[in-house]
């Protein structure tokens, strides 16, 4: 593999950690800092030093198991992301495997006896999870207590009652009669941004009046951005989200717009994400980009058994816009997006910043991102939280009957249940920008007025709108609010006007790795970590994976020719070609088993 420079942070960080020398390490890192390269390199020169001889990571989602595993084969380790809980050894000639916290604390002791075979390396990816559930917490505990090495990694600082602790993390006490993570070594927003790891976020707010009809079949109107009771403002941004109203649709032509721009500027797989809060909302999302676009998006649902594969396409694909239901979160790699349109109703600190992390990954200079959201209290302040102090404290998840983190309130339903809540109108209009923590709005000008100042974007200043620090936030913000009107006139026609037609010439399917373009890989000593021979373009997993379907093809092949139960053709093949069960062989052992296979027919 070729090496390719570790970042200056990443640097700091593997020297931290060799003179710290101790058990656990706890690195908190901005989202698209590139955490995944460090604790690969960690992982290698342990493995070359002989420190352990095996490691395990643990992630939130089974998508993280193979961008954990794909990243660790660019990087010449071999990880497996398809061990189960089922399966006993682990594959000959891996370096480790890939799991998840549910799947730990399934089965702890299976994990804990996977340590006491191999002096072992555990990378607790996005830590904070094992505090989402006490059967996690004492799961991971349990699991991995006696591993040689603990190496903890988060995107967010956190914090926890007083009453709770997330295995393995170091605490001191808040103001506020908490606890908060100590890590060992952090690495915020502001310096990202500063070296250029990051893109500067805009977020750009949108109001707009939405009529609903209450459960006594009274009919209310309201502003999102005005002062509202909590009541009110829930219900008004639960309107505006309806797929029926004008809200949605007007957003998406401006996101669609910006990704435009974007391309034509010199960004040619620029793409867009949308946030949906259910399943049934993101299909009508995806017909109203399929309506405002004229490209159907494509759709990420969580119990599709396919999310993961079509995650791994979009990344690499030419696709313009994606719309998923909490699949894009933390920790999935989509660096090409540069801009997300928040219209679910999830409103989390944790949550919120894990979901704009998805968009500020950078990989060329003057790069930007942009969110789009509804211009309701609860997400600017948010939004303002994170523009003006990105490496701020944020707590875990409350249990889910708390009602300020709890998805909006369901339709409201009268004693009779005969008539319930129901959205009548939703528009939208551009409100403001956030910058520096404040509101900026667009300067008001006269009708066909042609002057322009510090507060107002000429027609060229268009082209740098992509340029952090050649555009005020007035200026942004009026270029924005100038643009607001041809929304209207996409979002009214439904289709694409002919000079936004997606470009030809897809991107090369060779997309970029888990930290993108210019993060580097381990390298250096990876020719001394012993590697299983195979192809350069396929994880040793992949071929395994492979190899098995084939075999499984062809042994239904020989039982019917033959009418032999799959069974014992099964065992034969054992017999033939010795060695363990599929699920736990060798790639070269599956390879001879497939070709012996074939020689039967």
């Amino acid at each position: 593999m070729e090496a390719r420079p570790l970042r200056a942070w990443q640097r700091e960080a593997i020297a931290a950690y060799g003179q710290a020398g101790s058990r656990d390490f706890l690195v908190t890192a901005t989202p698209g800092a590139g955490k995944t390269t460090f604790a690969l390199t960690v992982a290698e020169q342990l493995l070359t030093a002989r420190t352990i001889d095996r490691v395990i990571v643990v992630c939130p989602t089974d998508h993280l198991r193979t961008q954990w595993a794909d990243a660790a084969h660019r990087a010449g380790l071999e990880f497996d992301p398809t061990l189960s809980n089922s399966v006993g050894p682990l594959r000959p000639g891996m370096h480790g495997y890939v799991t998840t916290y549910a799947q730990v604390a399934a089965k702890p002791m299976l994990h804990r006896s996977r340590c006491e075979a191999r002096r072992t390396l555990v990378v607790l990816d996005e830590i904070h999870h094992a505090g989402d559930g006490l059967s996690w917490g004492e799961a991971v505990g349990e699991a991995f207590e006696i591993a040689r090495r603990r190496l903890a990694l988060t995107g967010t600082p956190f914090r926890t009652r007083a009453d709770e602790r997330i295995p393995f993390v170091r605490y001191v006490g808040d103001s506020e009669g908490g606890l908060a993570s100590d890590a060992d070594y952090t690495y915020g927003y502001r310096e990202a941004l500063a070296d250029g790891v990051v893109r500067p976020v805009v977020f750009a707010a949108y109001t707009g009046v939405t009529r609903w009809r209450n459960s006594a079949g009274e009919v209310i109107s309201a502003s999102l951005s005005e002062q509202n009771t909590r009541d009110v403002e829930m219900s008004a941004w639960r309107t505006a989200l309806d797929p029926s109203g004008e809200w949605v649709p007007h957003v998406i032509a401006a996101m669609d717009d910006r990704i435009s721009h974007l391309r034509a500027a010199g960004v040619p797989d620029a793409a867009g994400l949308v946030l949906a809060s259910d399943q049934e909302s993101a299909r009508a999302y995806a017909e109203i980009v399929t309506r405002v676009t004229g490209e159907k998006p494509a759709l990420i649902l969580s119990d599709d058994p396919k999310a993961s594969e079509k995650i791994k396409e979009f990344t690499t694909s030419n696709q313009r816009i994606a719309v998923c239901v909490r699949m894009i979160s933390e920790g999935v790699d989509v660096v090409r997006a540069s801009c997300l349109a928040w219209m679910t109703s999830y409103r989390t600190p944790l949550f919120f910043a894990q979901a704009v992390g998805r968009v500020v990954r950078a990989r060329t200079p003057g790069e930007s991102a942009t969110v789009y959201l509804p211009a309701v209290r609860p997400l600017l302040a948010l939004a303002a939280s994170l523009e003006t102090e990105r490496n701020h404290v944020i707590p875990p998840p409350k249990p889910s009957d708390d009602a300020e983190l709890d998805p909006l309130p369901r339709p409201e339903r009268d004693a009779a249940d005969s008539l319930g809540w129901e959205a009548l109108h939703a528009e939208a209009e551009f409100a403001h920008i956030l910058h520096g923590g404040r509101a900026v709005t667009a300067a008001v000008t006269a009708p066909g007025s042609t002057e322009s100042g510090p507060g107002v974007a000429t027609a060229d200043d268009e082209d740098y709108l992509g340029l952090p620090g050649l555009l005020s936030a007035e200026q942004t913000a009026n270029l924005l609010s100038r643009r607001d009107a041809e929304m209207r006139r996409r979002v009214a026609g439904s289709r694409r006007p002919a000079g936004l037609a997606p470009e030809p010439g897809a991107v090369d399917g060779a997309g970029p790795g888990v930290d993108g373009p210019g993060v580097a890989g381990p390298g250096g000593a990876t020719g001394s970590v012993p590697r299983p021979s195979v192809s350069e373009d396929e994880a040793a997993w992949e071929s395994a994976t492979r190899l098995r379907r084939e075999i499984n093809s062809l042994v239904g092949r020989v039982a019917a020719s033959t009418r032999t139960p799959h069974a014992v053709v099964h065992a034969k093949i054992r017999g033939a070609v010795p060695g363990p069960p599929s699920a736990a062989a060798p790639v070269d052992v599956l390879a001879r088993r497939r070709d012996h296979l074939m020689s039967l027919l």
